[in-house]
């Protein structure tokens, strides 16, 4: 009667099996570990585990889902034709463990027998579906899918810190490119402003996240006249802050070369309109001050109009035309003229301020600035600002600045 135990000999071979299919399992993991050691692309990462799962691991169908900005296949493989990756990304969000499907039928899933979700505590990065997975006489399927488990959530984290060291690269070459662009558009900004028998300037300027589209200056004209000026630049950040810098010098080229202010602010808006392509605007009031006659000229193109109190109140400056860089031909331009008292004041601002909101949703209203303008017109234009700042400040409470604020104020003396 033969003997129904093994013999050595057939437990050698399955050992030795065994230790075949353990030393198989450690290659495909030193293999795919020097791949992430080599830094290989996130593409040739998973070339190498399709490649690991298809023919050392023998699973006939396999179809693996990242996390990226929205879930997408990255590899596929033994599926029939028509399959759609993208019909079955709604069944698949709903698994955050390793699923087997035969208890569970899913029509869109059919194909596959397994889901392996990988997580970062509650954040999904990848979803692999196997289906077919091929079990030898000398291993079971739990330590197969331990084993692909294992080695799908090493190809998966690699990638993802691929993925979050792009995101850090790129937010510190961003850091690095504001810090440069907010150092530049620091010295477009005037270092000093008149401060004499004829005139006395301050400003106040806050850019949103420290770099931002508004923009004042003061110039003297070769003909004695004073020309002076507040805009804001359509959107925020880099490509604002670039137009700014732009327009600065444009601004200041055209101021040497335009007798009529009229021609200046059309000559502004032809360039303008050829740079930005009608996909920029900038709003701008520009006024020319004649310390001789104490006349002040002023196009308001689109800006909020500054406020001037004088002896008899409050006027708002607003005469002018449309928005720089909205037509390449004004449809009209006008100037407005003002005859300058002595010791009235011309505040000048850019919508972040009367935009700006407190804790409880109340705006700083024009109402609040000339109340505050009436109330401290006895300061010099420097504390005059530093007050207004403080004010601002308090208004807001711990709301956030929602866009640049620049106040531009000027006594004329």
């Amino acid at each position: 009667m033969k003997s129904s135990y093994p013999t050595q000999e057939s437990i050698s071979a399955q050992l030795e099996r065994q230790l075949q299919v353990k030393q198989l399992q450690v290659s495909a993991l030193l293999e795919v570990t020097q791949a992430i050691n080599n830094n290989l692309s996130s593409d040739k990462l998973f070339r190498i585990y399709e490649f690991i799962l298809r023919a050392q691991i023998s699973v006939k169908r396999l179809a693996v889902f990242l996390q990226d900005e929205g879930i997408h296949c990255i590899c596929q493989y033994g599926l029939p034709e028509g399959f759609d990756p993208d019909g079955v990304i709604d069944e698949i969000v709903k698994y955050n463990r390793l699923t087997f499907f035969e208890d569970e039928p899913h029509r869109e899933l059919d194909d596959f027998d397994i889901i392996i979700p990988v997580y970062h505590k509650d954040k999904p990065l990848a979803f692999a579906l196997l289906g077919d997975v091929q079990i030898s006489a000398y291993e079971t399927l739990d330590d197969k899918i331990k084993f692909i488990r294992t080695i799908t959530n090493i190809i998966v984290v690699a990638v993802e810190n691929k993925r979050l060291f792009r995101k850090q690269l790129e937010q510190e070459k961003l850091k690095r490119e504001m810090e440069l662009a907010a150092d530049v558009q620091s010295m477009l900004i005037p270092r000093s402003l008149p401060n004499n028998d004829q005139l006395e300037m301050s400003a106040v300027y806050l850019p949103h996240r420290n770099i931002g589209g508004d923009y004042y200056d003061c110039i003297n004209l070769p003909n004695g006249k004073v020309l002076f000026c507040i805009a804001d630049i359509s959107g925020k950040g880099i490509a604002a802050a670039i137009l700014m810098a732009n327009f600065q010098a444009i601004l200041r080229t055209l101021a040497k070369v335009k007798n009529k202010l009229t021609d200046f602010v059309l000559a502004l808006n032809d360039t303008v309109t050829e740079i930005t392509h009608g996909e920029k605007f900038i709003t701008l009031f520009v006024g020319e001050y004649n310390p001789e006659t104490r006349e002040l000229y002023y196009i308001n193109a689109g800006h909020n109009p500054p406020i001037l109190l004088d002896q008899n109140g409050f006027h708002l400056l607003e005469t002018g035309c449309t928005i720089l860089g909205m037509f390449e031909e004004m449809p009209s331009i006008e100037y407005g003229k003002v005859d300058i008292e002595h010791g009235c004041i011309l505040i000048n601002y850019t919508d972040g301020l009367t935009d700006l909101e407190n804790e409880e949703g109340n705006t700083f209203s024009i109402e609040k600035v000339m109340e505050f303008i009436k109330d401290n017109q006895e300061y010099s234009m420097a504390v005059f600002n530093n007050l207004f700042l403080k004010k601002i400040i308090d208004f807001k409470g711990n709301r956030e600045f929602i866009d640049d604020v620049s106040i531009l104020s000027c006594r004329f003396k």
